[in-house]
Parts: C-alpha cells; structure tokens; sequence
C-alpha cells in the first residue's frame, strides 16, 4: 500500500480535515487517515487487510502503514468508518480496532445485506442485526470529530448499505462515483439497484461545485491516463463523469448501468470479502480443528 502525502483543507480554514490516503495497488483501493488538525482526533475510513487468496495467508503491512502515519502525526484513532460491505477487498478494521480501541460503524442497512449473504454461504453465527459493528450509522446522522462534523450521506445502489462520509467541503463517496473517465460502480450484486444508484449520485452531484470528492477506487482506463488518483470535484463530475454526466437521464443511465453490468465478471475477491466484510472484518468462526475457512458455494450450470 502506497501512501501518499497529506492533503490539507483550503487555505486559512481550520475546519477542514487533514487526509492522508494509502493506495493499495492489488485490489485498486484508496483507504484515509483523516483527522482534526486541532484536536489531534482521527477517523480510517476502508482500510485494507493483505489478503492473498491462491495462499489464504492474510498480513496487516497495509493498516500498520496507516496506524505508523497517524503516531508520526501524534493522531488519536476514534473510529474506523466503512462506507459499505466491501466486494473486492478483506477489511483491516479488526486489527486497528485492537490497536486503537476504535469503533467501527457502518451503515444501518448492513441488516440487509447479512440478511442476503447469511443463507447463501450458511453463515449461521451472522446476527442479521449488524451486532458484529459498534456503530450502525443512518442518513443525517452526525459524528464529531474533535471539532469537525461528519455528516452521514446515504447512497445505496451499489449495495443498501451504501454510505458516504461528509467532511466540511469533502465527501468520501465509497463506491457510489469513480474518476470521470472511469465513471460509476456496479449495480448488479445481490440487493444493488441501478435505479437507487443514480437517485444517490444525484444526491452527490447537488452539492456545491468545489465539494472535493475522495474514491474508494482508482483504475485505469483502456487508452487513458498512465497514473492513479482519487480525488475530483462535484463541478468535475457533473461536466465529464463518462456515465452520469449531466443531461444523462435515470432511465438512460439504469439501461447503460444494466447493460454494462451483464458484461463484467465477479470481482477476484467477492466470496472472501462478502464473508469476512459482513462480520465487521472477522474471519468466519474456526472449525473444530481451529482453522478459520471461506466457503466456496458451488452449482453445476
């Protein structure tokens, strides 16, 4: 993981967050450090375990990168915030948990998705109450951050529990956009909605022009630009987002969205990520021989 140097809020306003992002280069994930200047309070927003799947071995050099950064800094981790049931990387919220003794919160609507997953790899211990989480956190919800406010966003479609983290003039919007040249997530998991999607990017894209908007992901287009980056402004997507831009309608966006969806691949990670990611980031329980497994459903077709 990748870390890149911090960025700070504009000029001469102390009520903007410092951010630091971590970019993981294997699964094309962007995880944040961000934290209140003045207090000294901190939030990892998606960080990541190394997972490798053809081994099983999983390793935390990814989230201790994170948590070195924010001792150097003097940072004191409140909260681990996770904008949704991740798909395509294991969580590193657990071990950061036991580092800092951080809280970790999701959306309330993770009750959903543990409802769709729990039968489908017969995950027995899955509360379907979203109990494995500190914090289950709804739209307008409001979180203080030293003294900063983090204001809940909800923008399900990709998944229900779809959340984005509002931070004075910066919104981490998890997987709801990509770059502009990349455009908008999938909708096409169990419980996604194309539909709900563009009704949530349309939430986004109203907030003002300079909002600085901060990706879950980064990857590169075919025939485009030779380097990874994760920020963007509201003004920026709604000029030149390749999927939602603006004049795109919802019906012509869901029958873009639908249409693409049919055509891409399950991520390499789903199965471990959905198992792991819905328990909070814990491995399923151990067998009786003490070895933590990821079921495999498998049907003939």
């Amino acid at each position: 993981m990748q870390s890149r140097d911090a960025v700070r809020g504009r000029e001469g306003d102390m009520k903007e967050p410092v951010i630091e992002a971590f970019f993981d280069g294997p699964t094309n994930t962007v995880s944040y450090l961000v934290a209140d200047a003045e207090t000294r309070k901190a939030v990892v927003i998606d960080p990541v375990l190394d997972y490798d799947h053809k081994s099983g071995e999983a390793r935390v050099a990814s989230a201790d990168q994170i948590l070195r950064k924010a001792a150097e800094a003097r940072f004191s981790i409140e909260m681990v915030l996770e904008t949704h049931v991740h798909a395509d990387h294991l969580s590193g919220a657990p071990y950061i948990k036991v580092k800092t003794g951080a809280r970790v919160a999701i959306g309330e609507h993770i009750k959903d998705v543990q409802h769709i997953f729990r039968p489908i790899f017969d995950a027995q211990d899955v509360s379907g109450t979203g109990s494995e989480f500190d914090l289950l956190l709804k739209d307008g919800d409001v979180l203080a951050l030293g003294g900063l406010k983090i204001e809940v966003i909800a923008t399900p479609g990709h998944t229900p529990a779809c959340i984005s983290f509002k931070i004075g003039d910066v919104v981490f919007v998890g997987d709801t956009l990509f770059m502009p040249d990349y455009g908008t997530a999938r909708a096409d998991f169990p419980g996604g909605n194309a539909r709900q999607l563009y009704r949530s990017i349309q939430r986004l894209l109203a907030l003002p022009a300079e909002t600085r908007l901060f990706m879950c992901h980064d990857y590169l287009p075919k025939n485009g630009r030779d380097h990874f980056v994760w920020e963007t402004t509201v003004a920026e997507q709604r000029a030149a987002n390749i999927h939602v831009h603006q004049g795109v309608s919802e019906d012509d966006y869901v029958a873009m969205r639908e249409a693409r969806d049919k055509t891409l691949s399950a991520p390499v990670l789903l199965l471990p990520s959905i198992q792991v990611n819905m328990r909070a980031g814990k491995l399923p329980p151990a067998d009786a021989n003490g070895v933590h497994y990821i079921k495999v459903p498998v049907k003939l077709v």
